[in-house]
């Protein structure tokens, strides 16, 4: 019997997940790996609890792991810092790669599993990493920089997310309280809140047509096409871009300003590499037809909001091809 290593957030996924695995003859070893003292978020007692009682429901094994200190090192500094250069980050995509599948997999040689396994939307087919199913609930996108997934198995990748919810309720793992996972798992409530809390505001210009219109508590409350907190009388307002030099925040009203050509990206990665083929510039954005030339990826229609710090990720017949972060 094939002993899975699998990452139990406390949530409907991950849960299913390790009783998908069960059934089909694995014998699956739950983890939980507390990343964020926070309640309510991934990381809570309650999640943690819940993880362990379905772990018990299942009858398998179930060890909780505390990676306060790498996660804040790896995940929580860098992010702030991006944001402070003008950048906007993914930090999940991070995660994954600097955290989730490099600890998963230290302690599948450790526990001498034979596999990791989580709930993610995706599929793995010879080694190579492709869209789930659910292409509504597709995460192929956070997942491009993993190193390898020789030894990674998802689970969830043939279901619809309404095919899992059904198994959960069939199953009667209770999640009454259980809200859907978040993009960013280590902000408690508002992004505002949380970079109020741990990052100085400096006060700058706000620039509509060469003319200052209002002013800005910091530029990194804000993301190249945001409209929602640009509080200003004759809006709607656009962000168009941002000068961390000056501390400028540039605004539009016209749309169409926001489109782009092309965009520059740094940190490429290939499984497969191509000079055309279709990509994904944020996550749930529509796949777009587009031709690569080195660093520089021209798009066949113009796209709006490209954001200096988001990942681009390829993709041709539904397999990732790769990736890189735009610039």
């Amino acid at each position: 019997m094939k002993k899975v290593l699998i990452a139990m957030s406390g949530g409907i996924d991950s849960s299913v997940a390790a009783y998908l695995l069960k059934k089909k003859g694995f014998k699956p070893i739950g983890v939980h790996f507390k990343f964020w003292p926070l309640e309510n978020k991934c990381c809570s007692l309650g999640s943690e609890n819940k993880a362990r009682e379905i772990c018990e429901k299942l009858k398998i094994p179930f060890y909780v792991f505390s990676l306060q200190k790498e996660f804040k090192k790896e995940i929580i500094k860098p992010f702030l810092t991006s944001l402070t250069l003008n950048i906007t980050p993914n930090p999940c995509i991070w995660c994954n790669k600097k955290i989730k599948f490099k600890i998963l997999e230290k302690y599948r040689k450790l526990l001498k599993a034979d596999y990791v396994a989580t709930g993610h939307y995706a599929l793995i087919k010879q080694v190579f990493l492709y869209r789930a199913k659910d292409k509504k609930k597709d995460q192929s996108y956070f997942l491009w920089q993993v190193n390898n997934f020789e030894k990674v198995l998802f689970p969830l990748g043939n279901l619809f997310k309404k095919e899992v919810m059904d198994l959960a309720k069939k199953n009667n793992f209770c999640f009454s309280n259980t809200k859907e996972s978040q993009e960013i798992c280590f902000i408690p409530d508002k992004i505002e809140d949380f970079l109020k809390k741990n990052l100085k505001e400096k006060k700058g210009n706000i620039i509509f047509n060469n003319k200052i219109i209002g002013f800005h508590k910091g530029l990194f409350y804000y993301t190249i096409g945001q409209r929602k907190g640009i509080n200003l009388s004759n809006g709607p307002f656009y962000v168009l871009k941002k000068d961390h030099k000056k501390n400028i925040l540039f605004v539009t009203k016209d749309k169409k300003e926001l489109e782009k050509n092309y965009l520059m990206m740094k940190n490429v990665r290939w499984f497969k590499k191509a000079s055309s083929c279709l990509a994904q510039i944020r996550y749930q954005s529509s796949l777009v037809p587009v031709i690569i030339k080195d660093k520089k990826v021209i798009f066949k229609k113009p796209q709006t909001a490209v954001t200096p710090g988001q990942s681009i990720v390829f993709y041709k017949n539904n397999q990732v091809l790769g990736g890189g972060i735009i610039t």
